[in-house]
C-alpha cells in the first residue's frame, strides 16, 4: 500500500518538475527574444546627414555632410548609406532643393539629380506636372504666396448665354489644394518674405494642367491662399454678380421658384405701366329718343311707349 502511494507521489513530483522546467525555459526564451529585438533596434547603420543648415541651391560637400550611425529600424525612405554619388559625384556635386536642418538625413527627394542641377523637375513627384500661371499683386494674394504654400485657383470669366451682357461675369473654383513650387524663378521654400510676382508655378496632374492652360485664355485666374493643413473641400458653387447684393438673396429666399434657380439666372421684370382710365359713358337708351337743344347743349330724352 505504501509502495503504491510512494509511486503516485513520485509521479506527481516528476510532472511538477517537467512543468517547472517548461515555464523556466519559456521565461528565459522570452527574455532572449526581447534582448534580440532590442539589439536589432539598436543596430546602427551609416547614414549621410547635414552638419550645417543647407538652403536651396547649397552644394553638398564633405564639409557640410557626414556619415553617422542611425537606427536601422527607423531609416527614412531615400537616405544615402554612402557619400559616393552625392559628394563624390563624377558628374559634379549635387545641391539641396529644399531646406535641410543640422543632423537631418540627406534624402533623395531633397537634393538634385545626378547631374547636379537645381531643377524644378527634380521637385516634381511621379506623374505630376509643373505649369506657370500669370499673377499680379491682386490675383497673387498681394505677393504673400511663397514656394511650398497651398492655394485654390479661381477662374473669373464672361457669363455664357444669349441674355448675358458684356459686364456679366462668373467666378468658379477651378482647382483646390494645389501646391506652389515656385514664384517667378524662386523655388527656395526657406524664402518667406512677400514678393509681388508675375508668374506662379503650380504642381498639378496632367488633366489639371490642361484646364489651367485653357482657363488662362478664357478668363482671369486668381490664387486663394489656404492653410497647408486644411484638407476639407470648400463650398464649390458658381458666383455671379447677382450674388453680390442683398436684394438678390432676399428675393430668392422669399420665392421657392427662385430658390431653385442657380445664381445669375434671375432678373426682376419692370413693373407694368399704369394706363389712364377712360371716362365711363352713360348707357345708351334702348327705345326711341328725342333730342332737345337748349342753347348749345343738346339733351337726349327717351320716349316711352304708351302703357309702358
Amino acid at each position: 500500500m505504501f509502495r503504491g502511494r510512494n509511486s503516485v507521489i513520485i509521479g506527481i513530483a516528476v510532472l511538477l518538475g517537467i512543468f517547472v522546467v517548461f515555464l523556466t525555459n519559456a521565461y528565459f526564451s522570452g527574455i532572449a527574444e526581447r534582448q534580440q529585438r532590442q539589439v536589432e533596434q539598436l543596430k546602427l547603420v551609416q547614414v549621410l546627414v547635414a552638419t550645417q543648415p543647407l538652403a536651396f541651391g547649397t552644394v553638398l560637400t564633405a564639409q557640410n555632410t557626414k556619415l553617422v550611425g542611425w537606427p536601422a529600424s527607423s531609416l527614412p525612405a531615400g537616405v544615402f548609406r554612402t557619400s559616393i554619388g552625392v559628394v563624390d559625384n563624377p558628374r559634379g556635386p549635387r545641391v539641396a532643393l529644399r531646406p535641410i536642418a543640422v543632423g537631418e538625413p540627406i534624402l533623395s527627394s531633397k537634393i538634385s539629380g545626378s547631374d547636379g542641377r537645381a531643377s524644378i523637375s527634380d521637385l516634381l513627384p511621379q506623374g505630376m506636372r509643373a505649369i506657370a500661371v500669370r499673377v499680379n499683386d491682386v490675383t497673387g494674394v498681394g505677393g504673400l504666396v511663397t514656394p511650398g504654400d497651398v492655394v485654390d485657383v479661381l477662374l473669373t470669366r464672361q457669363m455664357d448665354g444669349d441674355g448675358a451682357g458684356r459686364d456679366d461675369k462668373t467666378t468658379d473654383i477651378l482647382l483646390e489644394k494645389i501646391r506652389v513650387i515656385a514664384i517667378d524663378q524662386r523655388a527656395d521654400e526657406s524664402k518667406t518674405e512677400p514678393k509681388v510676382a508675375k508668374t506662379a508655378t503650380l504642381e498639378v496632374d496632367p488633366v489639371s494642367a490642361q484646364k489651367l492652360a485653357l482657363a488662362q485664355s478664357v478668363g482671369t485666374l486668381s490664387l486663394a491662399l489656404r492653410n497647408v493643413t486644411s484638407i476639407e473641400d470648400g463650398a464649390n458653387m458658381t458666383i455671379t454678380q447677382g450674388d453680390l447684393g442683398s436684394g438678390w438673396r432676399s428675393r430668392r429666399a422669399q420665392s421657392p421658384a427662385l430658390a431653385d434657380l442657380p445664381p445669375g439666372f434671375y432678373s426682376e421684370a419692370p413693373a407694368p405701366r399704369a394706363h389712364a382710365s377712360r371716362p365711363s359713358l352713360p348707357p345708351r337708351p334702348s327705345g326711341p329718343t328725342v333730342e332737345i337743344v337748349r342753347g348749345t347743349k343738346p339733351t337726349v330724352y327717351e320716349v316711352k311707349r304708351h302703357g309702358s
